[in-house]
């Protein structure tokens, strides 16, 4: 799938030789060409594979500064290279007041993808990468490392239109570096978290289970309906659209009176599951197997086995394998010859 690139612009935040956090903002957006597109594009797509993301709205009353800056934008028609130099800007004053030293490279990007209006703002660095010519001389160049991504945000402007009151239009990357990085760059935003997007699918998937033991289903379509679980969180990766719980339902089996989406709403009181959320590729191996570490044990093993191939006795808190795997089986072997 393409995305329509509407804006696209870089700037760099580095130290200078005194030691200051400095911006060097591009002159103006570049022109839309191919390259561009394919840049644009592999951004999207390596923010939405990022694992641990937040949502909330720009609804932080001390810190309304980027809030001004994009309504700025999108209601009264601002200049796009002016926002982003402005927003890169209130960035490096951020930075400052925690004083945290980030450099890298300032990427703003609007651009539609799947009828929907976003603007994504990351922070990238770089890796040096090695070619070869046809003379074979190597050559050295900088490329930009959207791999290790750490500080990015997105704002779903179609949202932000339709639903702003619901303060659900702002995701970003919550980061593997503490809190510290996410307070600044939550401050820059002026975003309160509302949604953690990987507590919602561990949340999902165990209500799946729930739902499902309820029903009182035999083993078989308990994993046929795990399995079309796992079909659907497929469909929504591949194609980077939201889970819908309303939609899943229509996945599970249901009873007259009561459908997933109807247990889910009556079930989750405390906790409530939001109607969607990004996908967490993660939960796929939750919805296929068990596993579990500890006191130096390791196990995983497909849901599937459960119940056959391998039984659970809660009594003696003993778990029984038959047909344990080959490699496993040998190494055991050969440690009884070795006693």
């Amino acid at each position: 799938m393409s995305a329509v690139i509407e804006n696209f612009v870089v700037h760099q935040l580095r130290i200078n030789q005194e030691q200051e956090l400095v911006l060097i903002p591009r002159k103006g957006c570049f022109d839309i060409s191919v390259q561009i597109e394919e840049l644009a594009l592999q951004l999207h797509h390596s923010y939405n594979a990022k694992l641990g993301k937040g949502v909330g709205g720009l609804d932080d009353a001390e810190h309304p500064q980027f809030a001004g800056l994009l309504s700025a934008l999108i209601q009264e028609g601002g200049d796009f290279h002016a926002f982003s130099v402005q927003s890169a800007e209130l960035l490096k004053k951020t930075l400052m007041d925690f004083a945290t030293l980030e450099t890298g490279f300032v990427i703003f990007s609007r651009y539609q993808f799947l009828a929907t209006d976003y603007l994504l703002m990351a922070v990238v660095n770089t890796k040096e990468h090695v070619e070869i010519n046809q003379d074979l001389e190597l050559n050295y160049s900088d490329h930009l490392d959207l791999a290790r991504m750490q500080l990015a945000a997105r704002v779903d402007l179609t949202e932000m239109r339709v639903n702003a009151d619901k303060q659900r239009y702002v995701s970003f990357i919550k980061g593997r570096a503490g809190r510290k990085v996410s307070d600044f760059f939550l401050s820059f935003l002026g975003c309160n978290e509302l949604v953690d997007i990987k507590q919602q699918n561990k949340q999902l998937v165990a209500s799946v289970d729930e739902y499902l033991a309820a029903e009182q289903l035999d083993p078989q379509e308990k994993q046929q309906s795990r399995q079309a679980v796992a079909d659907y969180y497929k469909e929504k990766l591949d194609s980077g659209e939201d889970i819908s719980v309303r939609e899943l339902s229509g996945r599970l089996p249901a009873e007259e009176s009561r459908t997933f989406y109807d247990f889910v709403k009556a079930e989750q009181t405390d906790s409530p599951l939001e109607d969607a959320f990004q996908a967490d590729r993660a939960s796929l191996k939750g919805l296929s197997k068990f596993s579990g570490q500890g006191g130096g044990v390791t196990l995983s093993f497909d849901r599937s086995l459960y119940g056959d191939r391998i039984r659970y006795d809660a009594g003696s808190d003993t778990l029984v394998i038959r047909g344990i795997p080959p490699n496993l089986r040998d190494q055991l072997l050969k440690d009884n010859k070795s006693d």
